[in-house]
């Protein structure tokens, strides 16, 4: 049987996958929609005129659109479907595209609800990563103790159960 911690890393992985595959598609095309893809559209043009240093730098607001959503639809596919250690490299990297879309969305004034989504998914990147990332025997010495510390207590409460016959 799995552990919790495998268990909860990999829907937790899944899960994230497909959320930042749907999040890429959607900033590179307008197949699975045309109103999320021009609200996207819309939101990158806002983002470049308050960084004008991008501009100078030749980026423009379609290829800003274009590497982020590139980013999250590759380390989405890499979350959902590879094992191993890429699946942490893709969550760091989508952890890091997060909290540059939270800036942009601060630079522009945007209301929270419109941004929400991007600080929930933060936080869930971040609690992969971090189980992701704590050592194997820390998990099996805490489900030891506390496997123990229930014995102990069933033992104890059975002790307490029982009549003394003389």
């Amino acid at each position: 049987m799995a552990s919790p911690r495998t268990v909860t890393i990999v829907a937790l992985s899944v899960a994230l996958g497909l959320f930042f595959v749907f999040m890429g598609t959607i900033k590179l095309t307008p197949r699975l929609s045309r109103d999320a893809f021009n609200e996207m559209k819309r939101a990158y043009k806002s983002y470049i005129k308050a960084l004008p240093m991008l501009k100078k730098m030749g980026i423009s607001s379609i290829l800003l659109r274009k590497i982020i959503g590139s980013l999250e639809l590759a380390c989405g596919i890499v979350m959902t479907l590879v094992p191993g250690r890429p699946k942490d490299v893709a969550n760091f990297i989508l952890l890091l595209i997060v909290l540059v879309v939270l800036f942009f969305h601060q630079l522009v004034g945007d209301p929270l609800k419109r941004y929400a989504h991007a600080l929930v998914f933060g936080i869930l990147l971040t609690c992969r990563l971090l189980i992701a990332r704590q050592p194997e025997e820390q998990f099996e010495k805490r489900a030891l103790s506390s496997d123990g510390d229930r014995q102990s207590h069933r033992n104890s409460a059975s002790e307490k159960n029982k009549m003394k016959v003389s």
